[in-house]
Order: structure tokens, then sequence, then C-alpha cells
């Protein structure tokens, strides 16, 4: 059975040094604790927040870009497990911190859903950016997408570069998707206002609730996440009922912490169905119009 109300928290996660698991697991287990606090069903983790695991490598297997990666990989079930622990422990859903995932030769990157009764199941990023690309070699999840239906409602998840693309999450939510999650990893203002644009996009074009965990502050130490910019924000159409700005909640800029915001699924279903727009059933309608043919008019 599904609940309606449900209370989302987003983190604005920094990556810090570990000697060994033991103290990852204490941070983990003190930002979960913290994020129940709020009161929160559900707590997003950023994309790549996994990648502070490489410090139990040393500083030369961290700060070497192949090494951190395989390091990373490397403690994955370690982590599920604390997750999954955690998630029962709280009787709450986690989407865990993205990371590397070894998929034959080369890693995708993998964000794991976890419930009170174990993982619920995973979302690989879909499309690279340059720097996963041409840098780390990190490679599309092979599975395409996946609608999480879970008694919060219909999840989907569009990794950073991904929510800057309307058909994915177009492709969830017409499969049901009600609250679209975007964990993301940044490093400059720039990139960070893209995915929040993106976010922000998509929850209007789709009438839903989209979510920013975005990776904050420095890591020196780490190959390939050494400056990471950004903001915990929770995201909803601008339209009857909710506020002008489409923004529920959101952090301050780098500022570590939780942010959370309590939403309504009988909202979302409202606004589709007879909101001041009806961006989500329109959607169609461009196809008809782009079979119009383009004119030009030129001027000298």
């Amino acid at each position: 059975m599904t609940q309606d109300t449900l209370t989302i928290a987003a983190a604005a996660y920094p990556l810090d040094w570990f000697d060994d698991f033991a103290a990852y697991e204490a941070k983990v287990t003190g930002w979960v604790a913290k994020g129940v606090a709020t009161g929160a069903d559900l707590l997003v983790f950023p994309e790549y927040a996994a990648m502070e695991l490489a410090s139990l490598g040393g500083k030369a297997v961290a700060a070497d870009l192949q090494g951190a990666l395989s390091e990373v990989a490397r403690h994955a079930p370690a982590m599920d497990a604390l997750f999954a622990r955690l998630a029962a422990t709280h009787g709450v859903m986690i989407l865990g911190p993205s990371g590397p995932v070894f998929v034959g030769n080369r890693p995708v990157n993998r964000a794991t859903l976890f419930g009170p009764a174990g993982i619920v199941g995973h979302q690989d990023k879909q499309i690279m950016t340059r720097f996963e690309r041409e840098e780390w070699d990190v490679i599309p999840g092979a599975d395409g997408l996946t609608l999480f239906e879970t008694p919060l409602g219909n999840l989907g998840v569009t990794i950073c570069y991904d929510s800057e693309f309307p058909l994915l999450a177009r492709t969830l939510a017409e499969a049901g998707a009600e609250i679209l999650l975007a964990p993301s990893c940044t490093e400059t203002l720039a990139g960070f206002t893209r995915v929040r644009v993106g976010a922000m996009a998509r929850a209007l074009e789709n009438q839903c609730v989209a979510v920013q965990a975005p990776l904050v502050g420095s890591a020196p130490w780490c190959v390939g996440v050494e400056e990471n910019t950004g903001r915990a924000s929770i995201y909803g159409p601008p339209d009857r009922g909710w506020p002008a700005t489409g923004i529920l909640a959101e952090g301050g800029l780098n500022e570590p912490g939780w942010v959370s915001a309590t939403i309504s699924r009988a909202l979302i279903a409202q606004t589709r169905a007879d909101g001041g727009v009806l961006n989500f059933t329109h959607w169609s309608e461009q196809s008809d119009r782009l079979a119009v043919p383009l004119r030009r008019a030129a001027t000298s």
C-alpha cells in the first residue's frame, strides 16, 4: 500500500578521508541518523559520493585515476551492506551514494536504492559527461531506465548529466514516475547550474517533484572529485498549490547538511490532471507541431 504524503531529504555531502572502513561506517551512520531526524521517509545521497572510499587504498591509490575507481568498486559490497542495514534500522528508503561498479573491464556509475527489506534495485547513469568518457572511461549502464514502484510512490533516478536530457525523464514519467531523484557531482557553479536547471525543467515538463543532492567542498586527495560545488534542493512545478518559484526547499551554496520537504502525491496527480497549465498532458502536441514543415524567413 502506498502512502500519499512523504518527506524527502536531500544531502549536500562533503567527501572525507578515512583510514579504515569503520570510520566510513561511523560517518554514514551519523549522516543517516541526521537525515532521519528531519522526519524523512526517503534520503538521497549524491553522485560519486562513494569516491571517498578511495582513501582506504592510501594516498597513491586515491590520486590515481584507475586506482581510485577500482578501490571504490572493491568496497561496493560492504557499502551496500551498510546502507541496507541502515535502511532497515530506521525503516526508511535511501538512494545511496553512486560510484563505480565494474561490468566487464569498465565501470558504470551506479546508484542503488535501499528499502527496509533490503536492496530495491539500481540505476546506472545513461549519458556520460566528457570527463567520464574521455578520462575515466566510465560507460553507460546497459540495463536502461528503471521505474521503482515503492510504498512511497513511483520513483525514477536521473543521475546528474542524465537530468539534462528531457526524454529520459519523460520516459520515466510516462511509465508512472512521480518523483525524480537527481544526485549530482559538479566541479563548478556552471556545472551545478546546468543540473539544477535541468532538474527544475524536468519537474516543470512532467509536473512532478525533482530532488537534487550534490557533492560539496574540497577533496584534493581524490582524483576527479577534488572540487565540488552545489546546494541541496527539492523542486516542484510552479503551479497551483506549489511555490511560485518551483523551489520547495534548498540549502545554502556549498553548505553541508540535509534539506527536506514534505510532498503530496495527490497534489502531483491533481496538478497533472487540472493544473494552471498541462505540460504533462500536452507533451505530445510537440510532435504534432513538428510535423508541420519548418519555414525560413531571411532578411538581407
